[in-house]
This record gives C-alpha cells, structure tokens and sequence, in this order.
C-alpha cells in the first residue's frame, strides 16, 4: 500500500513537472511562430471557403514570416 502511494506521488511529480515545461513552451510556440486557425464567413471568398460552402476551412498562421517582413505579393495576412 505505502509503496502504491510512493508511486501515485512520483507519477503526480512528474506531471506537474512535464506541465510547466510544456504549457510556457507551447504558448511561446503558438505566439512567436505559427498557430493554427479556422476561416468562417464570406469575407475572404473565393480564395477560402470557395463556392459559398457552410464548412469552415482551416488556415496555418504563420507568425516567423510576418516578424522578417518577408510577405510578398498575393499572400494573406490577418490582423487581430
């Protein structure tokens, strides 16, 4: 029984652990280089959402690009 315990404790460490590692190295990820998003609406047809579909689509926002100012011609940028 106390060795059960010992173990529950070890495995409750070690999540909190990986948690705190994990959760500022994700947010830092999504802010700094890309995330993903969905594109609802008719505002941004026919280049997404084509043919008046209901279906949302789904975009890569790609964050590296936009802090190297290196957008060109005929890409997309969303502002928020």
């Amino acid at each position: 029984m106390a060795q059960t315990q010992g173990l529950g404790k070890k495995y409750i460490k070690a999540f909190f652990k990986g948690f705190f590692v994990a959760v500022p190295v994700t947010v830092t990820f999504l802010d700094r280089v890309a995330c993903v998003a969905r594109v609802e609406g008719a505002s941004m047809q026919p280049s997404l959402n084509p043919g008046g579909r209901q279906a949302s689509d789904v975009v890569l926002l790609n964050h590296w690009s936009i802090r190297n100012y290196d957008v060109q011609r005929g890409d997309i940028v969303s502002l928020v």
